[in-house]
């Protein structure tokens, strides 16, 4: 499990996010309102579900590193798997309203957008804010295999390319402005908040879906492969089957059997168990691993796994 500094680092990732989302979406807010860009106030919609989500991963992050207890004999990692799905709920029902509120301004409804300099200044530096951010949470992710960590990071992501996407449509509002013949470009702005729409949808969808199997306890695509290959090349090892692999949050549990020498005696045979323990743990680092030794067959009886498929 985790240790207390890693604890601290997750912690501390998650709370300058926070405050950066903070940052972010007060800007946003009162710009977009000053200017009455839609691309701006999605972007600010954003933001605000960003700050939500990156608050709701400080929660879970600490409530995740908590001990093991007598109603959670596995830890509470699940609480980041969760904290991941609450985000992607979020920013699914944000690009509900900015849809909505850009086919109004596409078809009836009129807005005077003002392309000033400090709508620029404001994506400009939503952009600047969200590369730093991005980068930390994914170099803390990777580190603490955090789900909650990497979804605020993927979150902060996207959101530079929703922010480049409605620079780019400022950009049309301003030469509609400066050119009556583009006219048309007026509409870019709500066209942008489209996009923007569309990038966090596309996200979202992959990001749930991720959430949703770690959830469901699927198992890391090729990891019981690797570890019985790895454990079926030990000395000692004469097969190995019913190999499960689960994650909760951060933390890997491994369950499997080993077929060994009947006629070693219990110290052997223990003393191996331990040696399969770290085998598995070298690919999966800080695996909760557990070793089910079984003695070979007596003579005429099939290995364990024609036994299991004769009972099926």
């Amino acid at each position: 499990m985790n240790s207390a500094t890693d604890i601290h680092e997750k912690t501390s990732a998650a709370r300058n996010s926070v405050l950066a989302a903070l940052l972010l979406a007060g800007i946003k807010v009162v710009v977009g309102l000053l200017s009455g860009s839609l691309g701006i106030l999605a972007e600010a919609a954003h933001s605000g579900l960003d700050l939500s989500a990156a608050i709701v991963t400080l929660v879970a992050v600490r409530a995740a590193a908590k001990p093991p207890d007598s109603g959670h004999d596995y830890g509470h990692g699940k609480v980041e798997n969760l904290a991941a799905l609450f985000q992607t709920l979020l920013l699914l029902a944000t690009c509900v309203w900015i849809v909505r509120e850009s086919f109004l301004r596409l078809t009836v409804r009129h807005v005077q957008v003002d392309a000033s300099i400090w709508a620029f200044a404001v994506m400009a530096i939503s952009i600047v804010v969200d590369v730093s951010r991005s980068r930390m949470l994914y170099r803390a992710a990777a580190k603490h295999r955090s789900q909650a960590l990497e979804a605020d990071a993927l979150h902060f992501s996207t959101d530079i390319w929703s922010s480049a996407v409605v620079i780019l449509g400022l950009l049309g509002v301003r030469l509609a402005t400066w050119n009556p013949k583009l006219n048309f470009l007026m509409q870019a702005d709500a066209a942008a908040a489209l996009a923007v729409a569309a990038i966090v949808v596309v996200v979202s969808a992959r990001l749930g879906l991720r959430t949703i199997q770690a959830l469901l306890d699927s198992s890391p695509p090729g990891a019981g492969d690797r570890i019985k290959t790895a454990v079926m090349a030990m000395e000692g090892v004469v097969d190995c089957h019913a190999v499960r692999v689960r994650h909760s949050g951060p933390y890997y549990f491994v369950d499997l059997h080993i077929t060994v020498d009947g006629e070693r005696s219990l110290r052997a045979a223990h003393d191996l168990t331990e040696r399969v323990e770290e085998a598995v743990a070298a690919l999966l680092p800080d695996a909760d691993v557990t070793v089910h030794p079984e003695p070979t067959p007596a003579p005429g009886n099939p290995p364990p796994d024609k036994q299991s498929a004769a009972h099926l």
